[in-house]
């Protein structure tokens, strides 16, 4: 797929997006963005109903999907800049003697308003043993003109750095493109403590989004521009408690020292 380009399908204001933000419980969280993509305070209310704590998303029940992930995940601007917080999602293929290693064949980055950004398929430094199709969505035909792994490699580094870094399961996207990025400036939706199950365990981001949004996603081949969409979408939903959860960890780090 084309490099750092502007989604073509976002040129207007999707009506389902308004209909979904009058639904979900406060909606998406910044509505007005200036170029740099700074988030400005945000409420998150439906009707006359006070947020409910993070703590409480647990005992909060599913919202019906009423309409396709499709429909529900779709940017709410046309707006294509790189914001300050980008979402990121990978596929993986198999590779190694038995195809059991991950290697990285597809990398979205989105952002705040859930553009795509960034999209390219990833050549594997390694032979590919298992192309993992019924999960990643990938296949022979998409490696064969793709971008070689530094390239892409470099082109990531740069497109995140500095930037608050949002997705599920971050960690294994980055070892795969052999990157790092600052603690404080990532946002994992399968680390954040409110998202935990009662036994503190992960929670697969289909069973948030479904939970959260209201959006049935990976059902069968993942798709990683729906996947970088739902993650953000439940970052900015939450950002107002997170954000603070992260300022009290930083303060606290810092008495430490």
């Amino acid at each position: 797929m084309g490099g750092a380009a502007a989604n073509p399908g976002s040129s207007s204001v999707n009506p389902n997006w308004v209909l979904l933000k009058k639904k979900l419980a406060g909606g998406r969280s910044d509505n007005s963005h200036n170029d740099h993509g700074v988030s400005p305070k945000s409420p998150s209310v439906l009707g006359k109903r006070k947020e409910r704590p993070d703590a409480q998303l647990e005992a909060t029940p599913a919202v019906t999907p009423t309409l396709t992930a499709a429909e529900l995940l779709k940017p709410s601007s046309s707006d294509c800049s790189l914001t300050d917080a980008l979402a990121m999602d990978c596929e993986m293929v198999g590779v190694g003697s038995q195809g059991t290693k991950s290697a990285i064949a597809r990398v979205v980055l989105v952002n705040t308003w859930g553009n795509v950004v960034y999209d390219e398929y990833v050549r594997p430094l390694e032979r590919v043993v298992d192309f993992r199709t019924k999960v990643s969505g990938i296949r022979p035909k998409h490696l064969r003109k793709a971008k070689d792994f530094r390239t892409v490699q470099n082109d990531v580094s740069a497109l995140i750095k500095g930037r608050t870094l949002v997705g599920h399961a971050l960690h294994n996207d980055l070892k795969a493109l052999l990157l790092s990025h600052t603690k404080s400036d990532i946002r994992d939706t399968a680390q954040y403590q409110p998202f935990l199950n009662k036994e503190g365990r992960r929670r697969a981001l289909r069973d948030l989004a479904a939970q959260i949004l209201g959006v049935s996603i990976q059902q069968g081949e993942h798709c990683p521009v729906e996947d970088a969409r739902a993650a953000m979408m439940i970052y900015q939903k939450h950002k107002r408690n997170w954000e603070k959860q992260m300022k009290r960890q930083l303060r606290h780090a810092k008495k430490k020292r």
